[in-house]
């Protein structure tokens, strides 16, 4: 059993920056990878980011490249989403999720844990 518990999220002005955490526990021996994945009300979940367990690749969706970097601290069992230049359109619940996989992969369906999220909300 994989326990994710997220944190970070806020309330923020357009072109602010937040930091979320995922801190995962239990037994996380088979977890290769760690995505980030955002939901906005109404909207279908989309994939944002994913890194490898050990930080050796990473992947970002097109519309967050060059604005969010992942990153994480095998010591501290914890993933990070750095978000700057935040836009409206990045208002979602913020999830993260680990994968058995260690290709990074885009598809939701293909992640098993899941944590309950974290709400960022950017005011225009």
């Amino acid at each position: 059993q994989v326990q994710l518990a997220e944190s970070g999220g806020g309330l923020v002005q357009a072109g602010g920056s937040l930091r979320l955490s995922c801190a995962a526990s239990g037994r996380t021996f088979s977890v290769y990878a760690m995505g980030w994945f955002r939901q906005a009300p109404g909207k279908e979940r989309e994939f944002v980011a994913a890194i490898s367990r050990i930080g050796a690749g990473t992947k970002y969706a097109d519309n967050v490249k060059g604005r969010f970097t992942v990153s994480a601290d095998s010591a501290k069992r914890t993933a990070y989403l750095q978000m700057n230049n935040l836009k409206p359109e990045d208002t979602a619940l913020y999830q993260c999720a680990t994968a058995p996989t260690r290709s990074l992969t885009t598809a939701d369906g293909s992640y098993d844990y899941w944590g309950q999220g974290t709400q960022v909300t950017v005011s225009a």
